[in-house]
């Protein structure tokens, strides 16, 4: 994002959505996503993060999700109100933020993948750099587990509301909306028959943004 277009941004009246703006199809919810302001705060800083790229996942649809099983204690929070973030970790040593979509009880969620940290950057770059390396602005936040790291979001977090205004999670959303150019594809890290790419292009992202992760296949393994 050029410093004109965050000026722009800068400018643009943003609203925080209630639950029913996150009651839709995980599709829409996703693509809607993108432009976002996602705001963590937290008693070392705040942190603001606009979201670049997302990957939507269904449940007993998409076999793929955490949810295609139906509920179980890890991905409860999946079955649960939309407009909640759904937080796990993955193989043990990552964590990855996803926000709740649809009617209570079909499981959905957002996998907010990566973005561009636009406040509180020197907070967030040292989070990240005591994980391990970031050795520049656009690695911040470029990949879920680094974007979990960088907004200090962890399994703490799961279920919590992103729809409160004053709340410690939220998403700002603008009230009219920059031009964008989007792009959809395979999700990453996906094998299987969520993989297929004619049936799950289930990814999305910003042209053009240097933040949005590298696009790799994995045989064998579903997130």
């Amino acid at each position: 994002m050029s410093s004109s277009t965050h000026e722009q941004a800068a400018a643009v009246p943003w609203q925080v959505h209630g639950t029913s703006w996150y009651a839709r199809s995980v599709h829409d919810v996703a693509r809607d996503l993108l432009g976002a302001y996602l705001v963590r705060r937290h008693p070392d800083g705040d942190v603001t993060l606009r979201i670049t790229e997302v990957e939507a996942y269904g449940g007993a649809d998409d076999p793929a999700s955490h949810a295609f099983r139906g509920p179980t204690a890890r991905n409860r929070s999946m079955f649960g109100r939309p407009g909640r973030l759904y937080v796990y970790r993955h193989l043990g040593l990552h964590h990855c933020v996803n926000i709740v979509c649809g009617p209570v009880g079909e499981a959905a969620a957002v996998l907010v993948r990566a973005g561009e940290v636009v406040e509180g950057q020197p907070l967030a770059q040292g989070r990240r750099e005591a994980a391990g390396r970031c050795d520049s602005a656009r690695q911040i936040a470029r990949g879920p587990a680094r974007l979990a790291v960088a907004m200090a979001l962890d399994l703490q977090d799961d279920a919590r509301d992103v729809t409160e205004p004053s709340g410690t999670v939220v998403v700002q959303l603008p009230v009219d909306p920059l031009p964008r150019t989007v792009a959809t594809g395979p999700r990453v890290g996906v094998s299987g028959e969520g993989a297929d790419p004619a049936r799950f292009g289930w990814r999305s992202w910003l042209v053009d943004e240097p933040t949005v992760s590298a696009y790799r296949p994995v045989a064998g393994r579903v997130r």
